[in-house]
């Protein structure tokens, strides 16, 4: 399921819930009804689970989104490792590293993961190559 269908689903969920609230029937000037009506009640409910769901999607889709490591490839006693442009940090590479050869600068795509103490860069996908490195 596509972020977008989650979206609509909710959207459709939410709405149809606030729109269906039940009519009461008045009897004279008084209902013997004491304290609030159950609509905005359950309007709160609703808007509650409503931001409850809102929040766990965000927080599931932006740790299972892909990101990326930019920096240049080299050879070394564990296999081939990047430093990191951004965070400065060293990553031997695994995964998808068929086409990647050292002393190419690249942009990856995949996923930081730790083996012990060693950070490790699960390649999925070449997103960029931006060359050769420069010294």
């Amino acid at each position: 399921m596509t972020s977008k269908s989650i979206w609509r689903v909710i959207l459709v969920t939410a709405l149809a819930l606030a729109l269906s609230a039940t009519a009461d029937a008045q009897v004279g000037a008084f209902s013997g009804r004491i304290g609030p009506s159950p609509g905005p009640i359950i309007a709160g409910v609703v808007a509650a689970i409503a931001v409850v769901v809102v929040i766990a999607v965000l927080v599931i889709h932006r740790g299972s989104e892909k990101r990326t490591i930019t920096g240049c490839v080299k050879s070394g006693a564990d296999g081939m490792t990047i430093i990191d442009d951004g965070d400065k940090r060293l990553y031997v590479l695994s995964g998808n590293t068929v086409s990647i050869n050292p002393g190419e600068r690249l942009t990856l795509r995949g996923s930081k993961t730790k083996n012990g103490k060693t950070l490790v860069w699960e390649t999925r996908k070449i997103s960029t190559d931006l060359g050769v490195c420069q010294p």
